[in-house]
């Protein structure tokens, strides 16, 4: 498997464009099975999960064509028909968010069979909402060795889904499976983040009528057909946000470009309380710190707009190395410090105790040896590591791959010594 070097001690200069988001990206694709006409979307990260969610709608019969045009990357979907409605299990499972092809299918064809996704090293993340969200739009829903069966052959209807906590997922594929469906459905207690008003543009931009995304009240009202579209993807913001606390962690002035800093206020305000300077731009915001050392801030995970879970762990690498002593609460995934131990090997003081982590910044970091446990803890230590003295090497970066795009090239353009050591032993500059 490949690996990342990293030697410590080089300050950030230079110009950082952000990618495309993951997290929006993958819930547009899925959308393209809504419609016989082709979907054009711009702005796509080319990420190991866009790849894994590109064969999965190439076996279900999506044409997925990849092409570097006037706007940047894109990717043109088109599925002139379902030739099949079988997520089997060895490409659902390389991907939870792949499981979001089961309403499209549901809501298009009538009956679909998708594997469940199976666990997730951070915690928990159960289906049960999606599925109750399809039962109520009034799909049958019959699970057999691992899989979901869903059918509704006279199509599905519109309905009342109340959502017993927020659920970023649930939210995004009860609307993907409502928009075709007979009537008005209203969607109580949704998710609020920025994704879900892109994936409302999106569907309005194909002909569906939803409104509401970004409130904790969406409403759709079902179309017999969508149509072909043209639809940038949202600039990601967790790719702003590491990047942002990468400069605030090594030093420097880093400008951040395609970018939104209003979707990461509350990661800025915390920068700003940190002693990092911020500096909002035309397209995105400039990030500078002088070599002072940063002060402790606590934080606490929250839905949007709070502060963002996926941010969590590359704040907790920033706070590795202040003066005093930050508290880290993560209130949406239980086991999700794993990064913690890895933090540790490289000379990091960290205790850990249910859902709060103490953090006592130490004056050096060490170079070392260190895992990656999941995407976000991967690239924390990354940034860990364009302090820490001497050489820090990553391993399994398949993680970071999934969300990550050019990250070491990113990093090197502002003067990070970063490399990929590739898995044959050869190094990737």
């Amino acid at each position: 498997m490949d690996r990342i070097a990293i030697t410590g001690g080089a300050r950030l200069n230079g110009t950082i464009p952000v990618s495309g988001a993951k997290n929006s990206a993958i819930k547009l694709m899925a959308a393209s099975l809504l419609t016989d006409e082709p979907l054009r979307l711009t702005n796509m990260p080319r990420l190991a999960d866009t790849r894994f969610l590109g064969k999965l709608l190439s076996r279900l019969g999506v044409s997925v064509t990849e092409s570097d045009g006037v706007d940047g990357q894109e990717t043109v979907l088109h599925a002139p028909e379902i030739t099949s409605g079988f997520a089997p299990y060895d490409l659902v499972r390389q991907m939870r968010a792949s499981f979001n092809v089961l309403g499209p299918l549901v809501a298009r064809s009538g009956q679909a069979k998708v594997s469940l996704p199976g666990g997730c090293t951070i915690g928990a993340r159960p289906v049960d909402l999606h599925l109750q969200a399809l039962e109520a739009l009034g799909a049958k829903i019959d699970l057999h060795e691992g899989y979901v069966y869903a059918q509704a052959p006279r199509g599905l209807r519109g309905a009342e889904i109340t959502f017993p906590f927020v659920s970023v997922g649930a939210t995004e594929h009860a609307m993907l499976a409502a928009v075709l469906a007979d009537g008005t459905t209203v969607i109580h207690n949704a998710a609020c983040e920025p994704e879900l008003v892109d994936l409302q543009e999106c569907l309005n931009a194909m002909g569906a009528k939803v409104q509401g995304a970004g409130t904790p009240t969406v409403t759709i009202t079902g179309v017999a057909r969508l149509k072909g579209a043209s639809h940038a993807v949202i600039p990601d913001r967790i790719e702003m946000g590491t990047y942002a606390v990468a400069a605030a962690m090594a030093g420097g002035e880093v400008r951040l470009t395609n970018a939104r800093p209003g979707l990461i206020d509350s990661l800025l305000v915390k920068l700003e309380e940190a002693g990092a300077g911020v500096e909002h731009t035309a397209d995105g915001c400039i990030i500078r710190r002088n070599g002072d050392r940063l002060n402790a801030v606590d934080i606490e995970t929250q839905p949007f707009p709070g502060f963002a879970t996926d941010l969590q762990a590359q704040f907790m690498a920033l706070m590795t190395t202040a003066n005093g002593e930050s508290r880290i609460r993560e209130t949406i995934f239980e086991n999700r410090f794993m990064h913690a131990p890895e933090l540790m090997r490289l000379g990091a003081d960290i205790s850990v105790s249910g859902g709060e982590a103490r953090v006592r910044g130490v004056a050096q970091l060490e170079g070392a040896e260190v895992m990656a446990t999941d995407l976000r803890a991967s690239v924390s230590l990354v940034i860990a590591g364009l302090v820490a003295r001497g050489e820090t090497t990553v391993s399994r970066i398949y993680h970071l791959d999934r969300g990550f795009e050019r990250l070491e090239e990113k990093l090197g353009a502002c003067g990070a010594q970063v490399r990929r050591i590739a898995s044959d032993g050869e190094q990737e500059l």
